[in-house]
């Protein structure tokens, strides 16, 4: 193991380390947006189960590279006048798990606005059987971020001696830090129901660049334009912004009940 050691090593895996984070980000948002239809002290469970699932289907994914890699095989495609795309198995998953973020996302926004003054023992009634729901719901989201997750990964290591364990490492370093911060964030964006509005927007964003990005690796071109790739920097700082704009307007509020 002494190939962990190098400072080519050490340097990969701290970065893979902070970027598995960054971008499990997505993961730790929506989980917390789901198990809010649970008991309050249900939460952590079903946050905890569904990041310990994420963690054993990355590295499921991890020892399964050669399958991840054949998923850019051509399966069919789609070619007229308008639309030229040669579809694969990546591109497939990623679009459907943008649109299943889409799908989710809006549903949650219109049940918050049309049922926000139901009282809570409804949910708490029904929590015995959505739980098996939620739990799937975040399978199936652990899958698509799995797949950008190991792929990001793969992309770094990349002739790196014993990339296989560097890759090991720092998904699991990643998944403890995020079971780590899961239940402050899941019990800090449901006490504040702006911010739930805002947390289920940013999915909106997250499942609309999965679509770009499913589009752009099946190479979809429409009217002979190419459809490209949302640089994600991008879309962390509208996010970043947003933040900082409702944490201010939270503390304004604070403020102004004191008074």
């Amino acid at each position: 193991m002494d190939f962990l050691f190098t400072p080519e090593a050490i340097s990969s895996l701290l970065t893979l380390t902070f970027l598995e984070i960054i971008l499990g980000i997505d993961n730790i948002v929506f989980i917390s947006i789901v198990v809010g239809k649970l008991p309050e002290e249900k939460r952590r469970g079903a946050a905890n189960i569904g990041l310990l699932l994420a963690l054993v289907m990355r590295i499921i994914l991890l020892f399964a590279i050669s399958w991840l890699i054949a998923m850019q095989t051509i399966l069919f495609e789609i070619s007229n006048p308008v639309i030229h795309a040669a579809v694969n198995g990546q591109s497939l998953i990623l679009f459907a798990g943008g649109l299943f973020l889409l799908y989710k996302s809006t549903k949650e926004i219109h049940e918050k606005i049309d049922h926000a003054g139901e009282k809570s023992k409804n949910v708490k009634n029904k929590a015995a059987n959505t739980l098996g729901k939620i739990l799937l719901q975040i399978i199936l989201i652990d899958a698509v971020f799995s797949v950008d997750s190991i792929l990001t990964a793969v992309g770094m290591t990349n002739g790196i001696n014993g990339a296989i364990w560097i890759m090991i490492i720092a998904v699991v370093v990643s998944i403890l830090a995020m079971m780590l911060f899961a239940h402050p964030v899941t019990r800090f964006v449901h006490k504040h129901p702006s911010l739930q509005i805002l947390a289920l927007s940013f999915l909106i964003l997250i499942g609309f660049m999965l679509i770009a990005e499913g589009a752009h690796l099946s190479h979809l071109e429409v009217m002979g334009t190419s459809v490209g790739t949302i640089p994600k920097g991008y879309l962390y700082f509208a996010i970043a912004f947003s933040l900082l704009v409702e944490f201010l307007n939270m503390r304004f509020r604070k403020r102004k009940s004191i008074s």
